[in-house]
């Protein structure tokens, strides 16, 4: 979340930031007011408890030379109601403060581009060829429905609509993408490889920024009394595994982590109903950094590299953007996005998403780090980055490799996991 003093403070610059974003902020004025409250509330509990102290010692000094306390008694016995109703009302105000920056999106990076949606990101690199077919072109769809790699109709018996049962070489497929992915992003990037729950507590989905926005949107978990959520990325595990702690030893750390994520989609119904593009559950590659603040940036660029290497290696044509301030993600302060092209669609279409949260998830995952160890703490900078969606990357392999024949060509570098040449 945001930090409290820099929003009172610098008020009209932070409203001035965030009407970038096309929301109505001017809620956070009232943060001001009930901050000014809050350090009223404040002084003036300190007061009475100061008060309520003196009297304390005033009272033993008397007991000891065997004086009347009772006075003395009648003058402060109504500190204590008043103290306590003090301490509720802080409460109340305090509580108040933390909802309004938890509903609180971060502020955009000044380096981000001013705009209403993704028609206004910025490209910045276009990299590979477009293919060009001889033959009429299929979609992903077509091509693994006749090759019987991915049923629908089957998975949406077993479950319902937007999930798939991977069949064959199309299981084979994911499974070799994954592999190859975080071997990929362990042995050559230097990323240490991490499997969490797929199964997160609600404190993990308020540390990341999900919840209390989006909490209409996750898949609800209950057992007995325990309630859970279904994770939506594998960043929300795995930025919480530092959760209320002190990081010891050297920044940046790394981690790439993979997870089934799953995701209602609330609010896209008709958009990209059909095959896997858009699915409640799908596979995922991720990138996680802990950053020094000063470092960040530089961190982000060699993790938007790392990113674009799986594009590069599987041949694959794509480009990059950087998102507006209108079409960022709730808790991001920056974000690439990179698009990989669809021959089924004749279209780039986003394939991973590169994001600086800056210190707004560590501020509210409470995640410090040390310089040295007697200096004081200071909130780390989280990064993450799809490396990459799984489900994704098939489609545009089985669309950039199709045949005239209705066959795929599994790319060079997948073959030693696939075992195969080619799936027909």
């Amino acid at each position: 979340m945001l930090d409290l003093r820099y929003v009172v403070e610098n008020i009209e610059d932070v409203m001035k930031r965030l009407s970038t974003r096309n929301g109505d902020f001017s809620y956070l004025y009232e943060i001001v007011d009930l901050y000014n409250q809050r350090k009223t509330i404040i002084i003036d509990v300190e007061a009475k408890k100061a008060l309520r102290n003196e009297a304390s010692k005033k009272i033993g000094e008397m007991k000891r030379q065997k004086l009347d306390v009772t006075p003395v008694l009648n003058e402060v016995a109504h500190l204590g109601d008043e103290i306590k109703s003090k301490d509720d009302e802080l409460k109340q105000v305090e509580e108040k403060i933390e909802y309004l920056l938890a509903i609180t999106p971060n502020l955009p990076n000044l380096s981000v581009p001013v705009g209403k949606d993704d028609h206004d990101n910025l490209e910045i690199k276009r990299v590979g060829e477009i293919p060009q077919f001889d033959f009429p072109v299929k979609d992903h769809i077509e091509l693994s429905e006749k090759l019987g790699i991915l049923d629908f109709d089957r998975a949406a018996k077993i479950t319902g609509a937007r999930f798939v049962v991977d069949m064959g070489l199309g299981a084979r497929l994911e499974r070799s993408l994954i592999q190859w992915m975080m071997d990929l992003h362990a042995h050559e990037h230097g990323y240490t490889e991490v499997i969490p729950p797929y199964i997160v507590n609600e404190k993990s989905m308020y540390a990341t920024g999900q919840f209390p926005k989006f909490k209409d949107d996750a898949f609800k978990v209950v057992a007995g009394d325990n309630s859970w959520y279904l994770n939506p990325t594998a960043e929300v595990p795995t930025i919480n595994l530092f959760r209320d702690e002190i990081i010891e030893g050297d920044l940046p750390i790394k981690y790439v982590s993979y997870t089934t994520a799953f995701r209602s989609e609330a609010g896209s119904a008709g958009r990209d109903t059909r095959g896997i593009l858009r699915q409640h559950q799908f596979n995922k590659v991720e990138l996680i950094k802990f950053a020094k603040p000063e470092e960040s940036y530089d961190e982000l660029e060699k993790m938007l590299l790392n990113s674009e290497e799986v594009l590069k290696r599987l041949g694959l044509p794509y480009r990059v953007v950087t998102l507006c301030t209108g079409d960022m993600g709730f808790g991001m302060a920056k974000t690439y996005d990179i698009e990989v092209w669809l021959p089924g669609q004749q279209t780039y279409r986003e394939i991973g998403s590169i994001s600086n949260a800056e210190d707004y998830q560590a501020r509210r995952a409470n995640i410090r780090f040390k310089r040295t160890k007697d200096a004081k703490t200071e909130y780390v900078h989280t990064l993450n980055g799809s490396g990459l969606a799984v489900g994704r990357t098939m489609i545009a392999i089985i669309e950039n490799y199709q045949n005239a024949d209705g066959t795929i060509t599994i790319p060079e570098v997948l073959r030693p996991y696939m075992k195969v040449d080619v799936i027909k």
